[in-house]
């Protein structure tokens, strides 16, 4: 994380998530793994007054009240996750309606207010939704972090695949914290 913390924004990918769904049970799995380095992410940005977005799924709704999405979001199973890294009232929080955070969402409009052109992905699933979200950046021209212990996905080759086309294709540096 040596760039220029200037023009940085973390951005939080579908953190806030029910798990419900198939193979559920192994992202809760593969995310709690990673919750100590998603923390660990998220103090680096406070200290150091960088913003913090959340881009999550709506889950039908449309609102875009994080509270609200949290608490139809928490269950026994990923209970940890939510309350360890639910959004403060200082972060940014958009809903996204598909899998890249910047498809059909006001992020780009937000980075560009924000004067920021570094990104640090992290959250779920690295091989679907950051991955997504890391080659629209890449599009636009941002240069791009995916710390590999703050990304999980499903199945760990799957992430560690994804790591590797963000990697090699899209730039990215994927160093752990």
């Amino acid at each position: 994380m040596e760039q220029s913390l200037q023009n940085t924004a973390v951005i939080f990918i579908d953190i806030i998530n029910d798990f419900n769904f198939e193979r559920g049970e192994k992202l809760v799995e593969h995310t709690i793994e990673i919750l100590p380095y998603l923390k660990k992410l998220k103090r680096y940005a406070k200290d150091n007054d960088v913003p913090v977005i959340y881009v999550n799924d709506h889950y039908g709704m449309w609102q875009a009240d994080y509270h609200m999405l949290t608490d139809h979001c928490k269950n026994e199973m990923n209970r940890e996750i939510i309350e360890a890294m639910k959004p403060d009232d200082d972060d940014y929080f958009l809903i996204k309606p598909k899998h890249s955070a910047f498809f059909q969402t006001p992020l780009q409009s937000l980075l560009f207010q924000l004067g920021k052109k570094n990104l640090i992905l992290a959250g779920i699933a690295g091989d679907i939704c950051i991955l997504f979200t890391a080659k629209d950046a890449y599009m636009y021209e941002y240069s791009l972090q995916v710390p590999e212990n703050c990304t999980a996905s499903n199945e760990k080759q799957g992430n560690e695949y994804a790591l590797y086309l963000m990697r090699s294709v899209m730039n990215a540096k994927t160093e752990p914290l």
